[in-house]
């Protein structure tokens, strides 16, 4: 039975984090109506605005808080965090445009918030999915991309047996495991550094369930990994 498991060379950079997981089961992820998910992107967007007030961009805590948290582990250069990509579009009014129903929920879900949010289809993992720092051997190819660029030795990343998932802990994800319209199971992940947001944690995570939940059917179920309780079950 395929696991999500966060190793303990995670935990020792990141001692009191916690992933928060959503884990769905037989949705249906086919596009069907791109007005509405553009409208919960354009809501979005709209509420994002609050996590960038500040006259410079990295004086906002969300985006500190992330960069801050890249000088922990070896990074490719120029390399960023998820949200902070996310809020860099609304920055400069560039529009985010639907994908697929899955992924348009997450990133809508991401800006509501203010936190990286990201997601992949379970039967593209081979083996467990393990939150870790990379070996430096690991297969990687990333979206609108044919070339392989494998992460840096003690990068943060996502990875199964095959190879890297996502790399720099939520800034790049592979093309071999990213959610498309014929996804069934999948696994969302937000993660979670800014302990006096611990509702908004909740709530963002409550909310991503709901969105599945509504519009995609199937099964939806969270769970909220740390240190102490450091891995999950992905299949039923």
């Amino acid at each position: 039975m395929k696991k999500i498991i966060i190793k303990d060379d995670f935990w020792a950079i990141f001692p009191t984090a916690k992933i928060g997981v959503v884990i769905a089961h037989n949705i249906d992820n086919h596009i069907y109506d791109t007005a509405q998910y553009q409208a919960l992107l354009n809501a979005a967007q709209q509420n994002a605005q609050q996590y960038i007030s500040a006259e410079e961009f990295m004086a906002n805590p969300v985006i500190r808080t992330w960069r801050e948290a890249y000088q922990q582990f070896k990074t490719k250069k120029g390399a960023r965090s998820s949200i902070e990509a996310l809020l860099k579009r609304v920055k400069n009014n560039n529009e985010i445009r639907t994908i697929n129903p899955l992924v348009d929920i997450y990133n809508s879900v991401s800006l509501k918030y203010g936190m990286p949010c990201g997601g992949e289809d379970i039967s593209k993992i081979v083996g467990d999915m393990l939150l870790t720092k990379a070996i430096g051997t690991e297969d990687f190819i990333t979206l609108g991309s044919e070339q392989k660029e494998l992460p840096y030795e003690g990068e943060i990343v996502y990875k199964d047996e095959i190879g890297a998932i996502c790399r720099c802990l939520n800034w790049r994800e592979s093309t071999r495991t990213m959610l498309t319209e014929q996804a069934i199971d999948a696994v969302l992940c937000i993660e979670f550094l800014e302990f006096d947001r611990e509702t908004d944690f909740e709530n963002a995570l409550s909310e991503l369930q709901t969105l599945i939940a509504t519009n995609l059917r199937g099964s939806c179920e969270i769970k909220i990994l740390d240190r102490n309780n450091p891995c999950t079950n992905l299949e039923n």
